[in-house]
């Protein structure tokens, strides 16, 4: 082939050419079919990275004798060149495709879980109209105990709170004045702390000391996050769940403030009253490895539909799974589940209701 016909093929004709010659000339190595068709260093190795990228060649570098090839960068040329078929090639790129679909089904899914469970089922039930509902996100620490005090100062008819740590000792003295004043007013007050926090030594004194003022506290083996409701109109909880240190939204307005009220009140009913000892429990030791990776799953917002891909089986498989892990836990619901399977240490391996260190 002349160099004026080589040269008139561009881009695209190139790699088709240096491919279909690769294919008719097996064994022959890369450089001198590229040099047969008289293709310039670069117009080579541009062709080499599309082939490559397009999964239709493989290039092996030369390594010591006996030792796995390993695949050489895109844009360079060795001795060692596997031809791809086109069919094996296209089904290697929608494989890869459909594995990073996936990836990115399960990451929305998961997303998609954990915004349902803080709004979905409890928005449904009344919105109120837009303009009834303010939300801010606020990074100021100042400007959040500001607004806190202003709004517990102000609050007619309840306060709820659920704290993932425990209270700084500085700030203990405040906290049970304001809890004081607030039920000398009639307020109702609800707290709720993880039991790990109910067995630190300075916050056992605390939490009796609230108790004997009126509080109502609970105990849960899993608090979600830090939120603090005042009526039902204002709410403050952390823009990242997992991180207590993250800004703050402020948000205003009963539409808004009802869905985590109703959260609240969810969480609430799982926890166990602050004194009360709680009723033995399963030990989920008849559990299955299935059976666990399953609980694991679905405790970490995995969908169903996921977890039947994760474990190879179908979806009937996967509700008969769930009615077993529930079954063993003694629970009633996938959410009474999760807790009594936090509460045993059946999701990080810890052991259930230890003291933090």
């Amino acid at each position: 082939m002349s160099k004026t016909s080589a040269g008139a093929r561009m881009g695209d004709d190139q790699a088709l050419a240096l491919y279909q010659e690769l294919r008719g000339t097996p064994g022959e190595s890369f450089d001198r079919v590229a040099a047969r068709l008289e293709l310039t260093e670069a117009e080579r190795d541009s062709a080499h990275a599309e082939l490559v990228a397009l999964g239709l060649i493989e290039t092996a570098a030369v390594g010591v004798t006996g030792a796995a090839p390993a695949l050489a960068p895109q844009g360079t040329t060795t001795s060692g060149t596997t031809v791809v078929a086109p069919d094996v090639a296209l089904l290697r790129l929608l494989q890869h495709e459909r594995d990073r679909l996936e990836n990115r089904l399960a990451e929305t899914s998961r997303a998609q879980t954990t915004l349902e469970t803080l709004a979905g089922p409890f928005l449904r039930a009344g919105l109120e109209p837009a303009t009834d509902v303010e939300v801010e996100i606020v990074d100021d620490a100042d400007r959040i105990r500001r607004e806190l005090a202003d709004v517990t100062a102000s609050v007619r008819g309840s306060v709820q709170s659920m704290l993932t740590g425990s209270v700084r000792r500085d700030e203990m003295a405040a906290a049970l004045e304001r809890d004081r004043e607030q039920i000398a007013r009639g307020v109702a007050v609800q707290a709720m702390y993880s039991h790990r926090v109910g067995q630190v030594p300075e916050m056992i004194q605390y939490l009796a000391e609230r108790a004997a003022l009126g509080v109502e506290i609970r105990l849960s083996p899993v608090v979600p996050m830090n939120m603090v409701l005042a009526d039902e109109c204002f709410a403050l909880l952390p823009t990242d769940p997992r991180d207590p240190d993250s800004a703050a939204i402020l948000a205003r307005g009963p539409g808004l403030v009802r869905s985590y009220r109703a959260l609240y009140a969810y969480c609430w009913q799982a926890a166990t009253p602050y004194g009360q000892e709680e009723p033995p429990q399963n030990g989920g030791d008849g559990l299955t490895e299935q059976q666990r990776a399953a609980l694991r799953m679905l405790a970490s917002g995995v969908k169903d539909e996921q977890v039947a891909r994760n474990l190879g089986v179908s979806l009937r498989t996967v509700s008969r799974l769930i009615s077993e892990v529930m079954q063993e836990l003694g629970a009633a619901s996938r959410f009474e589940a999760g807790v009594k399977a936090a509460r045993l240490g059946l999701l990080d391996g810890e052991s259930p209701d230890q003291p933090p260190a």
